[in-house]
C-alpha cells in the first residue's frame, strides 16, 4: 500500500512538473509565425505592419503587452472577454496560452514601419497635449506613462510611437465611451473622459509621427 502511494505521489509530482514546465516554457517566435500566416496576416500583415489604418501595427510592440491583449480578447472561465471585439474573439478562440505567447514573441521581434502625421497643425496641438496635458480640464500628459518618445512601459503602457492615427483615435474614443475597459485601474478611461474629440484627433496625429 505504501509503495502504491509512493508511486502515485511520484506520478503526481512528475505531472505537476511537466505542467509547470509547459506554462513557463520560453515562447517560440517561429511557431508564432506559422500562426500569423494562418490567422493574423490578413488584417495585421505577415510581419505585424498592417496596411489598413483601422488595424493596429503590432510589429515591435512589447510581447508582454501583446500577450495581455490576446488574453483579454478571449472569454475564459465562463466570463465574457475583458476586451470585447467580435472579430478578435473569433481569432483567439482556438489559441492556447502557448500560442498567444508565441504570437506575442514573434510580433515583438518584427521591425515597425511607422505611420506619419498627416496634419501638421493637428500634430502641433497634439504635441502640447501629449507633453503637457491640459491643466484647465485635468487632462494629464500622455508622456507621463507612454514616455516622451512614445516608447511605453511593458505590459501596462504600450509602445505607441508611429501607430496609425485612425487606430489611436478609435481606441481613445472607445476608452472614453467605456467600450474598451481593459486599462489598468481605469486609467485610460479616466484620462479620455476629459478629452474632447478635437483633442483626441490631435493627440492621435502627433502619436502617428512620434519617433
Amino acid at each position: 500500500m505504501i509503495r502504491v502511494l509512493a508511486i502515485s505521489a511520484s506520478v503526481a509530482l512528475l505531472w505537476a512538473g511537466a505542467a509547470l514546465a509547459q506554462d513557463t516554457a520560453k515562447p517560440d517566435p517561429a511557431k508564432g509565425q506559422k500562426i500569423v500566416s494562418q490567422v493574423c496576416a490578413a488584417c495585421h500583415g505577415p510581419n505585424g505592419n498592417s496596411v489598413a489604418p483601422a488595424n493596429p501595427k503590432l510589429a515591435g510592440q512589447f510581447s508582454e503587452y501583446l500577450y495581455k491583449q490576446l488574453r483579454n480578447f478571449k472569454a475564459q472561465g465562463g466570463k465574457k472577454a475583458e476586451r470585447e471585439n467580435p472579430i478578435m474573439a473569433g481569432m483567439v478562440a482556438n489559441l492556447s496560452d502557448a500560442d498567444m505567447r508565441n504570437l506575442a514573441a514573434y510580433f515583438s521581434e518584427q521591425k515597425l514601419r511607422p505611420d506619419v502625421a498627416r496634419d501638421k497643425n493637428l500634430a502641433a496641438a497634439g504635441q502640447k497635449l501629449y507633453r503637457g496635458g491640459n491643466a484647465a480640464t485635468g487632462v494629464v500628459a500622455c508622456a507621463g506613462c507612454h514616455g516622451p518618445s512614445g516608447a511605453g512601459i511593458p505590459i501596462e503602457y504600450p509602445h505607441i510611437a508611429g501607430q496609425y492615427a485612425q487606430y489611436v483615435e478609435s481606441q481613445l474614443k472607445a476608452f472614453r465611451a467605456g467600450a474598451r475597459a481593459n486599462d489598468p485601474n481605469g486609467m485610460m478611461r479616466g484620462v479620455t473622459a476629459r478629452m474632447t474629440d478635437d483633442e483626441i484627433k490631435a493627440v492621435a496625429q502627433y502619436v502617428a509621427g512620434l519617433r
